[in-house]
């Protein structure tokens, strides 16, 4: 054992890294060279013994994490010759069709064909009460079916379905050796010499080796080694359970102290849900309910957003029937209502010759009947209701800057951002520009936080100290690019990151200091020699047990309002 601690230590020596190991061997070495054979062994067993507890302590700590793998949907009821055959989630391909039975996981990301029913998503987005879902509505894998079967078909393979992309950063949040576990090594050097300084002038003092070897005992570094993986591994537990994927310790640890805190405006701040600004007929002989029920009719099939949010508002009694639909990447929707061709989309398509002359934004859908331009729609985003507040949480939980970085126009920009309490609001940036705005900010103010919907800031997520990804709805390869994920559609979650983080590190500074007092004040007991190396090894368990417990209390609430950022009350 003390062989292999010797390797361990000399293999950290090589790559720079002064751990507190070497005391443990001092200890076993100097009590076997004066004969207290029990002395050394008590030491060695309490070594494996507190990396035992250490392993039982953190097993305890990510239950909630282990439990996202071990719910990983495995099999599925494949439709296939006019038949129901069972075979293994990650055998379907795209395009199958299932049968999704009740109370079964939904075993890939699909769409509903047939049927309709309550879908269970809390333990993916948090939603407590279950979501009905009908024909055409998607679903995410890992989500538990109510009472009445469904045929769904699969839109994604299971190794990129909703649920694999979490299993995946839950590997991920496991399996990453992060530096802040032996945080204990910052203090390794001046515990290490002030030891060393204690036991050698024991020995001077009393010219007996064996006083030496006393205050080496207790000073075995096992507490040290134990607090802060523990705290930490409580905190990422303690992310888990509110919704929130962190992947590794050094992101808790930037979290902690972040001084700036960036945001995309649309889908993080925003709800990226529009809302009709205006409608505006080309004349008098189309109202804007007209013009507004017959772009709806045309463009109740299509899945962009600006088609979905216009259905939504839209009173489903002015939806009509359309047929011959045909939709344009990236231009527009044609169809016929009545009797006449609609088209709804970019000027160009529903207008080639811009009559009108007219540059429309990118949330505006223009109109033409019978290939005749009538008017135009523009749409808004709707601020989360939570937007404000969490700022303002931010700010009382020590955010020095909070910037908007988005690549909409300067008029959404500003609306969105003033109402947000955003103070550094920058807008038409492309994702290059974004980077290099993040890159930019000064040293003072970092760690820089960048928050993001996951379908088009993977790039700036990485570019920051700490990416966050807006998980419930965003893209899953973007989520994997982010330092942590948010599985639930809720800005505020942000603060809870922060207040856990906050309070993670405090825990964890606090015990790994506890732990040195105690060491060193044992020590100097040691030096009167009243302490025999025997009972130096019991009172460091002691000590290792106290220092478990203390971490185990980064897994509570935090309520500190320095943390949290809510306003105190008495």
């Amino acid at each position: 054992m003390v062989i292999a601690l010797m390797s361990e230590i000399f293999h950290d020596w090589k790559n720079g890294r002064y751990g507190v190991d070497i005391l443990a061997v001092i200890a076993v070495v100097s009590t076997m060279l004066i004969g207290d054979e029990w002395a050394s062994w008590m030491i060695m067993v309490m070594a494996t013994g507190g990396q035992t507890l250490e392993d039982y302590a953190t097993g305890q700590a990510d239950r909630e994490l282990r439990s996202l793998l071990n719910n990983s949907p495995t099999f599925a009821n494949k439709m296939e010759n006019g038949g129901i055959v069972k075979v293994q989630a990650e055998d379907l391909k795209i395009g199958d069709h299932v049968i999704v039975k009740p109370s079964q996981q939904v075993p890939v990301d699909g769409r509903i064909v047939k049927g309709t029913s309550r879908f269970d998503q809390s333990s993916l987005t948090g939603e407590s009460a279950p979501v009905f879902k009908k024909p055409g509505d998607d679903l995410m894998s890992g989500s538990i079916n109510g009472d009445a079967a469904v045929e769904v078909e699969a839109t994604k393979e299971a190794k990129d379905s909703e649920y694999q992309s979490i299993v995946a950063l839950v590997r991920s949040a496991q399996s990453k050796p992060a530096k802040f576990v032996r945080m204990a090594d910052r203090y390794a050097v001046p515990f290490t010499i002030i030891s060393l300084v204690i036991g050698v002038a024991a020995w001077i003092f009393s010219k007996d080796p064996t006083r030496f070897a006393e205050v080496m005992v207790v000073a075995s570094p096992c507490p040290l080694l134990i607090a802060a993986p523990v705290a930490l591994i409580s905190g990422m537990s303690s992310m888990s359970n509110s919704h929130i994927i962190v992947k590794s310790g050094p992101t808790i640890e930037k979290l902690a102290n972040a001084k700036t805190f960036a945001f995309d405006k649309t889908g993080t701040l925003t709800k990226n849900q529009l809302v009709i600004d205006q409608i505006v007929p080309v004349s008098d002989k189309i109202t804007k309910e007209q013009l507004q029920s017959l772009a709806a009719s045309v463009e109740q099939q299509s899945t962009h957003i600006i088609a979905s949010s216009l259905v939504k508002v839209t009173d489903k009694k002015s939806i009509k029937p359309a047929h011959n639909i045909k939709e344009t990447t990236g231009q527009g929707v044609e169809g016929t209502v009545g009797d006449h061709v609609i088209k709804v989309g970019r000027t160009e398509f529903t207008d080639p010759n811009n009559k009108m002359n007219i540059n429309f934004g990118s949330t505006t859908i223009t109109i033409s009947i019978d290939g005749k331009y009538a008017g135009y729609i523009t749409f808004k985003d709707q601020i989360r209701p939570e937007t404000p507040s969490t700022l303002v949480r931010l700010r009382r939980q020590g955010a020095k800057h909070i910037m908007m970085l988005t690549g909409d126009h300067k008029d959404a920009a500003d609306k969105i951002g003033k109402a947000a309490g955003v103070d550094d609001i920058r807008y038409q940036l492309l994702p290059d520009e974004k980077i290099k705005a993040i890159r930019n900010v000064k040293k003072e103010n970092r760690p820089v936080v960048m928050t993001g919907d996951g379908i088009n800031d993977a790039p700036s997520l990485t570019a920051a100290d700490v990416g966050i990804a807006m998980g419930a709805k965003g893209a899953s390869a973007a989520s994997e690019s982010a330092d942590a994920v948010i599985m639930v559609d809720d800005l505020s979650k942000i603060n809870d990151a922060v207040a856990i983080s906050k309070h993670t590190m405090k825990v964890a500074n606090v015990d790994v200091l506890t732990a040195i007092t105690i060491i060193i004040c044992v020590e100097l007991i040691a030096f009167t020699g009243i302490i025999p190396a025997i009972w130096g090894a019991i009172v460091q368990e002691c000590i290792d047990l106290l220092s478990i417990s203390l971490a185990l209390l980064a897994k509570t609430k935090p309520k500190n309002p320095k943390q949290t950022g809510e306003v105190a009350t008495n």
